[in-house]
């Protein structure tokens, strides 16, 4: 009977964390400056998540940053977030997510969140500088191997708000490259990582600087972008 116990027990134990896998958070708290592409993005977000077969939660509650929600989800998307929405036993609770394996998405303002947090600095890759007016510009696709790029062809051009960064980190996998004789206002020269694929402290992670415009979300090139983003992150089956 103990024998039958322990391996009912693993099987559900298993099939909890395949379940994990494929499931999603979509989090969109923001602090500072807040985004009207958000509502669009996440409803976006979710029927691509649906179409993999892929459950999903959108939220802007804080509270679900602890142990016990998180393990519920393969990965955490932080949708165009500012400021600094999460509080300090909240951020423990993520690193130790990450370091478990799991995966993050950050969407455009990802990167104008947390600035006094390091350890998100280096997850997320680069912080927010600056930004010049909304215009088309010209991206040179890096990696054409990978599920957020592999459907582009070599040059795309998108319109979009173009990000500065600052505190870029070493060690990004580029996929996308602003080509910023293009555009006005970039202020980074011939290397401007636009999107980026990393891995940290025990978990994958994909950014994407795309994704102001509540009409990008409606772009076949930018959804499969998304996507693509997305799955390069969830754990392995």
């Amino acid at each position: 009977m103990n024998r039958l116990l322990i391996l009912l027990f693993f099987i559900l134990a298993t099939g909890f964390v395949a379940n994990a896998q494929r499931r999603v958070l979509i989090f969109s708290k923001t602090k500072g400056f807040r985004h009207s592409s958000i509502e669009k993005g996440a409803e976006v977000l979710k029927l691509l998540l649906d179409k993999e077969n892929i459950g999903s939660d959108h939220s802007e509650d804080a509270a679900l940053f602890t142990d016990g929600e998180l393990q519920k989800y393969g990965a955490v998307i932080f949708l165009s977030t500012t400021g600094d929405i999460l509080d300090s036993a909240q951020q423990a609770a993520f690193v130790r997510f990450i370091q478990s394996g799991k995966g993050f998405v950050g969407i455009h303002a990802a990167t104008d969140t947390e600035f006094d947090w390091p350890w998100y600095n280096g997850l997320v890759g680069a912080y927010f500088a600056s930004h010049p007016a909304v215009q088309k510009a010209k991206i040179d696709v890096l990696d054409q191997k990978h599920p957020a790029t592999a459907h582009l062809d070599k040059v795309w051009w998108h319109k979009d708000e173009w990000y500065n960064f600052k505190d870029v980190k070493d060690g990004l996998h580029v996929l996308m490259n602003l080509d910023e004789k293009s555009y006005e206002g970039g202020k980074m020269g011939d290397h401007h990582p636009i999107s980026w694929s990393h891995t940290y402290d025990g978990g994958k992670v994909f950014y994407t600087g795309l994704g102001h415009t509540a009409e990008s979300y409606d772009e076949a090139e930018f959804r499969q972008h998304l996507i693509g983003g997305i799955l390069s992150v969830l754990p392995k089956k």
